[in-house]
This record gives structure tokens, sequence and C-alpha cells, in this order.
């Protein structure tokens, strides 16, 4: 299987943003965030979502808007964060973004 990624200078703003603003997708990319290749299966656990549809869908979001890369890997898809291109385009931004989220679980009750 092979998968569309855009290039760095296609990513768009407004595309990342939309991406990142789905809870699900934000706490996967908080967790890719931690570096290295994740599998997708392992990852979809991780975020507490049963689907396996709609993780496909949060994966092809992310995919398609530049955030993640997706590879096969062997039965499985390797995840990786696009962390050197989102810092190229967007100086600074998911920094931001996931320092929001951390603000945002610690006011949480419970958390």
């Amino acid at each position: 299987m092979s998968y569309r990624h855009p290039d760095r200078e296609q990513l768009r703003i407004d595309e990342v943003l939309t991406a990142l603003g789905n809870p699900v997708r934000l706490e996967a990319v908080r967790i890719l965030n931690g570096g290295g290749d994740h599998n997708c299966s392992m990852l979809q656990t991780e975020v507490g979502i049963a689907s396996k549809s709609t993780m496909t869908h949060h994966w092809r979001v992310l995919r398609e808007s530049g955030i993640i890369w997706q590879r096969p890997s062997g039965r499985e898809t390797a995840l990786t964060l696009r962390r050197e291109d989102l810092d190229a385009r967007y100086p600074g931004l998911l920094d931001s973004i996931l320092t929001g989220r951390a603000i945002d679980a610690a006011g949480e009750p419970g958390a």
C-alpha cells in the first residue's frame, strides 16, 4: 500500500490546525511527539479508540495534513510525527499546541 504525503512546501496552516483541533488526533500527536516509529494498532489502543475504521480516518487526516508519516511495516502500519517539517514550516507551532494541551489536561478534574 502506498500513502500520499504532502511535501513540506504543500503544508497549509488551516489543514494542520483543523487536524490538531480534534482531541483524539491531538492525543495521538502528543504520543508521537516522544519520537520514533509507532505501530498504528498500539497507538490506537493508547488513545483509547476501539474502532479501527475511526482510527483509519484520523490517520488519514493527520497524514494528508502533513503531520505524520505513515508507511507499511509488515502486516502493520508505522506512524512517525513529521516534527522537522512542521517546525521548519511553522516554527514553534507544535510546541505551543502541545503545551496548551498539557495546560488544559492539568486543569481537568481527576488529571
